[in-house]
């Protein structure tokens, strides 16, 4: 049987019933490969997504809590993280720069490689903390505790390092290294 659809022009109803067998098989494909994908999604989200480095610069952050959480590489530049709980973070090459710290709890932190440059550490709670080659040139650093922490090989500015010195006591439990020798304290 043929359908006329023009002067000239024919169709066979078994040519047209198959395009829209193919057509119907097609939709039921994508439609699945559209639900394959928001299922995918979903699970990503709820199971949570790989590491990514996050940036955070100028964010008011006050009060949150960070305790326990792989930071590392994460951007804090101008933050505002005071009186965050920030302890036992892994924050290795973190960017602090220009951080507002002030009484942060920092306890137990993995700060090896941060920039903390500039950062106010005011009052901040850095014992037992590892700063081993952080950079923390123009970091205020007055009614810090350090008990613990270590600070091998950290860039430190001579009127900083006296502060530091006068409070350095204890040795870090991971790294074995007493507070005074890592500050080079007399």
């Amino acid at each position: 049987m043929e359908v006329s659809l023009r002067e000239g022009s024919t169709m066979s109803v078994a040519w047209l019933a198959s395009v829209l067998a193919r057509r119907s098989w097609l939709s039921r494909f994508l439609r699945g490969m559209v639900l394959c994908g928001l299922i995918l999604c979903l699970g990503v989200t709820l199971l949570g997504s790989p590491a990514q480095a996050e940036d955070y610069t100028k964010r008011d952050l006050q009060g949150v809590s960070f305790a326990g959480q792989d930071l590392s590489g994460w951007k804090f530049l101008k933050a505002n993280l005071r009186q965050s709980d920030l302890s036992h973070v892994k924050a290795a090459g973190a960017n602090l720069f220009g951080a507002n710290l002030s009484k942060a709890n920092l306890r137990g932190a993995d700060l090896r490689g941060a920039t903390l440059d500039m950062a106010n550490l005011q009052g901040a709670d850095l014992r037992e903390a590892q700063l081993q080659d952080s950079m923390m040139w123009l970091a205020r650093v007055e009614g810090i505790q350090i008990d613990g922490a270590d600070f091998t090989n950290a860039l430190i500015r001579q009127d900083a390092l006296s502060i530091l010195c006068e409070r350095a006591t204890g040795v870090n439990p991971v790294t074995g290294r007493a507070t005074r020798d890592t500050l080079e304290c007399n």
